[in-house]
């Protein structure tokens, strides 16, 4: 096997070329490559035992560990199709996902299962529960759930897989909408194959890297230090931090000579001493997941000069669409530079038309990183994947078959020298702590506590995490004032710790309406900027 083109056979490639070189570590312990593809392909094996056909979806709700990168692959080996979940979610938003795109086996812990249990009788195609080890107590179940253990799916027996091949489905990655429910992003072998070569040649990863994974491996940049390190043959150091100085004692202990990480997180990590080995191991460090404040970016530089610096641009849609080389982070700091290896970013206008430089226009990306819409949802699929017009980019009129492109909903605009500018997001998605909240979203978990009349959720700047969540809410119609310790409480229950709201503010009801009779957040959060800007004058 010289090549991959599948998923799984980025793992099996680099076993094959050094079967002995460590793929993984985690709390100390090592897997190499030939072990953690045998057994990706034991687990396999295991599904196409319990009748999994082609495409199953199995999901997988499990924090940083060697079970959750073993059964991502393995589930790519039997030809099913994996959907990672993150483990911050609460057990409604895991059981939303599991509902949405019918996953049929479910890859959890007995830590997670006690919460989750009750939820899971509201997904009817699930019929299993596979946990990396039983649990000590019996866990209820609902009725047609079959419980199963780790060591009981996975087997020597090496059952044939189904066929498949890289245009299939190899993922369901999901994100937040704009409708307020989680989109799931389709994405096939030969997107995700495509977007580790690519990323990977830009980075130079090599044999003798060692990535740090902190990110969630349901974020595409998070499961991207996977694909880029095993195409490379190098070394994933697995971490679930719950301090930022974990991050550094890790990256200390491991020699880790490639950081991946989203501005906030960068942010903590410049308030805490960093080693000076870290200076010495550090070949790169790379931002996702919004804008680095300059002087954010200045003292990481400052504390690892060796290390390059690379700034990207990404949406899920597409993988990753650009990124600025370290030579150019001095001339143009606030770029987020062009596009990456097998990818075309066009700047486009209303009507399809190409933007002059420096016109602002929507970023629009094309080529073999483009997704394959979202799953099971035709509307949200046709706003954001559309054909591209015959006269832009590469394509001609000669051209007889379509080609779909990802409409990023961003405006840009790019200059002289084909460098691109962000600008600002076309819709109202919430950038905080590097996640992307619909404001919708958060809307429908605070009326769920039944303490609100009307609300409206929007995004505020802040200083370290990009934007917090801000709320304005009434009281119910027979309340006279809002229970705001009880709605927060509530909050806290019902989302994850990065949807809860910095700040609920009463309101007398009703909200203001835009001229199609909505609850008109724009203004609203219009008038929160200014009224608090004034009280900070």
């Amino acid at each position: 096997m010289l090549e991959s083109s599948l998923l799984h056979e980025l793992l099996a490639v680099s076993a094959e070329r050094s079967a002995a070189s460590i793929a993984l570590t985690d709390r100390g312990e090592s897997i190499s490559y030939e072990k953690l593809s045998d057994e990706a392909f034991e687990f396999a094996s295991g599904l196409v035992g319990l009748g999994l056909q082609r495409t199953d979806r199995v999901g997988i709700y499990l924090e940083q560990r060697f079970e959750t990168v073993v059964a991502s692959f393995g589930v790519s080996a039997a030809g099913c199709v994996f959907v990672p979940i993150n483990p911050l979610l609460k057990p409604e938003q895991v059981a939303f996902i599991l509902q949405d795109c019918g996953v049929k086996l479910l890859v959890t812990s007995p830590e997670r299962l006690p919460a989750l249990a009750a939820a899971l009788g509201h997904c009817p195609a699930l019929g299993f529960v596979l946990l990396t080890e039983m649990p000590v107590q019996a866990v209820a179940l609902p009725a047609g759930l079959n419980l199963l253990c780790w060591a009981d799916l996975v087997d020597a027996a090496h059952r044939v897989a189904h066929r498949i091949i890289d245009t299939d489905i190899a993922a369901i990655l999901y994100t937040s909408g704009s409708t307020g429910k989680p989109k799931g992003v389709v994405l096939s072998h030969r997107n995700m194959v495509a977007g580790a070569k690519s990323v990977a040649s830009y980075l130079g990863n090599h044999a003798g890297d060692t990535l740090l994974a902190a990110l969630p491996l349901s974020f595409d940049a998070g499961f991207s230090q996977l694909t880029t390190a095993f195409h490379a043959g190098a070394r994933v150091v697995l971490l679930n931090y719950l301090m930022p100085r974990d991050v550094i004692k890790t990256m200390k202990r491991e020699r880790v000579t490639g950081l991946t990480a989203v501005p906030p997180l960068y942010i903590q990590l410049t308030q805490i001493e960093w080693p000076v080995e870290l200076g010495q191991d550090l070949r790169y460090f790379a931002n996702t997941g919004g804008r680095m404040p300059r002087q954010t970016l200045d003292a990481i530089r400052a504390r690892v000069p060796r290390a390059k610096p690379f700034l990207m641009y990404g949406l899920t849609e597409a993988f990753r669409s650009t990124y600025l080389p370290p030579d150019e982070v001095d001339r143009r700091p606030d770029s987020i530079g062009k596009a990456i290896p097998g990818a075309e970013i066009l700047v486009l206008r209303d009507d399809g038309s190409p933007c002059a430089v420096d016109e602002p226009g929507e970023l629009v990306h094309r080529g073999v990183l483009v997704g394959q819409g979202y799953w099971n949802d035709a509307e949200k699929t046709a706003e954001r994947y559309k054909l591209l017009p015959a006269a832009v980019g590469g394509r001609h009129s000669a051209l007889q078959l379509p080609e779909y492109a990802v409409y990023s909903g961003d405006t840009v605009r790019q200059d002289a020298e084909g460098f691109l500018y962000f600008i600002g997001r076309q819709d109202e998605m919430i950038k905080t702590s590097g996640y992307r909240v619909s404001p919708t979203e958060v809307e429908e978990l605070v009326y769920a506590s039944g303490l609100v009349g009307e609300c409206v959720a929007f995004g505020v700047g802040h200083a370290t995490l990009g934007q917090v969540i801000q709320v304005i809410a009434t009281p119910p119609g027979d309340v006279a004032a809002l229970d705001l310790a009880g709605l927060l409480a509530g909050c806290r229950a019902r989302m994850p710790a990065y949807m809860v709201p910095a700040g609920v503010d009463p309101a007398v009801g009703p909200l203001p309406r835009n001229p199609n009779g909505k609850i008109d957040r724009k203004n609203l959060a219009a008038a929160w900027s200014l009224r608090h800007s004034l009280e900070l004058a």
